[in-house]
């Protein structure tokens, strides 16, 4: 199942969608390189992709974490790529006025993991027409999300998806139940695993969240295999000098290699189907 987007490349594709990039804005050159080497990879394997960025990062561990470039130069980039390669773009919002404001730059707005609850962003959301992502908070069950599903229907919206980004396993871990792709998929949207979020090590004290990045394909053979539609996940060229999340990112030269062992578990999967 694919979300209902213009621009979509491959939109009749049996394969699972990307949604890919760097986790947020972080300068004016960094976000083209990596959708260009994201975008060269899913042309040649036939895979929907969608880049994603954060124009602000606002959920920080640390007062001195960095949080974008500037929300409209954050979201002008988007628009420039969006509009120069025909390709949907995705960011997040954490406000209902932020709703109003990014809708004009991007096609999918994405509601991160700890706001899934919040009524008037779902319904801020919900009103701009745009596609919407809903990220699984790491406190609710799979079961749980359809009460979101309801809230998002409820006030006009039936293009969004699901996303599952692990669950909170202690103070420090996460960790995924894969039961909960096929019971988000009950609720008749596409389903998204998030490989990268999903391995995070929160609440460090040293204020930085930690991650198992060699975790990545793991998770990601393992989404593809219990049906996910599709993956999420943030890229970078050199991780350990990202500005926000690089403890989690995959390194952007492994991309095409995991990108083409998760096509070929998919292509499995549609044969036994």
């Amino acid at each position: 199942m694919l979300p209902l987007l213009p621009n979509l490349r491959y939109s009749t594709s049996d394969n699972f969608f990307l949604i890919a990039g760097p986790c947020v804005i972080e300068d004016h050159e960094n976000p083209y390189v990596v959708f260009e080497r994201l975008m060269a990879i899913t042309e040649r394997l036939h895979i929907p992709f969608l880049f994603k960025a954060s124009y602000r990062k606002a959920n920080r561990s640390s007062v001195n974490s960095f949080t974008g470039i500037g929300d409209l130069e954050g979201l002008r980039i988007l628009r420039d790529i969006a509009d120069r390669y025909h390709v949907p773009v995705v960011t997040d919002i954490h406000s209902e006025a932020e709703a109003a404001m990014a809708a004009e730059y991007v096609d999918v707005l994405q509601i991160p993991a700890f706001l899934c609850r919040q009524t008037e962003l779902l319904r801020a959301a919900a009103a701009t027409g745009r596609v919407v992502n809903v990220k699984k908070g790491q406190f609710l069950s799979p079961e749980a999300m359809e009460q979101v599903a309801g809230k998002m229907r409820a006030f006009g919206c039936d293009n969004f998806m699901l996303t599952e980004r692990g669950t909170t396993f202690g103070y420090q871990d996460l960790v995924v139940d894969f039961r909960g792709v096929p019971t988000m998929k009950k609720n008749g949207v596409p389903v998204v695993v998030d490989i990268t979020h999903s391995l995070q090590q929160p609440n460090q004290s040293a204020g930085v969240t930690g991650g198992r990045p060699d975790m990545i394909e793991t998770i990601g053979r393992a989404a593809i295999a219990v049906g996910a539609d599709g993956i999420f996940m943030e890229t970078h060229p050199d991780p350990a000098r990202a500005k926000s999340d690089g403890a989690n990112m995959l390194r952007l030269d492994l991309a095409e290699q995991l990108l083409e062992h998760l096509v070929a578990i998919r292509k499995a999967i549609t044969q036994w189907n």
